[in-house]
């Protein structure tokens, strides 16, 4: 194999893996648009209402990320009296994954999803293997913010959701 052959199969290879390499270290770049916008996928694609972002949501995911990062610590937030609120959890790898690779995460549980009433929506019979998808897709669902933070090892995504979904004995939609 010549050397300038090798460098145009490179450059080929560079150049159609550029988008997912910038995904995964982009972290800033259009941060709303982008996990909003991998939200409202999976729901158009059900034919569900889109999400809105909600500042509020964002500030409050923002202060429980900020604390799982800083603390090593995975575990949902304690819930809120005064309104109920949804909550995704997702952490991997610092730096390795992009935003759209986190919410992806939580829609591919849609493979152990069966419709129903919830919690009887897993085909494995665990909750745990659909919830953060139904969620997601949760048709009183209404509005989502979410926060990134970063601790030595992992990024941590929190995402927060009004009207909360995972209600025992309803349809997700």
């Amino acid at each position: 194999m010549s050397r300038q052959w090798a460098r145009r199969v490179l450059g080929v290879v560079l150049l159609a893996s550029a988008p997912a390499i910038m995904g995964a270290s982009d972290f800033t770049g259009r941060f709303e648009q982008r996990v909003l916008a991998a939200h409202n996928r999976e729901r158009s694609a059900l034919g569900i209402a889109p999400l809105r972002w909600d500042p509020a949501l964002a500030a409050s995911a923002r202060l429980w990320a900020a604390h799982l990062s800083a603390s090593g610590r995975f575990e949902h937030a304690p819930e809120r009296a005064d309104e109920p609120q949804g909550e995704n959890l997702w952490a991997g790898t610092r730096g390795y994954y992009g935003l759209e690779a986190m919410v992806d995460g939580w829609v591919r549980e849609k493979r152990y999803f069966r419709p129903g009433t919830f919690p009887h929506n897993s085909t494995t019979g665990r909750v745990e293997d659909v919830g953060h998808y139904t969620q997601l897709v949760w048709r009183e669902t209404r509005r989502v913010g979410c926060a990134l933070a970063s601790g030595t090892r992992e990024d941590v995504l929190v995402c927060r959701y009004s009207e909360a979904g995972n209600y025992i004995g309803e349809r997700p939609f």
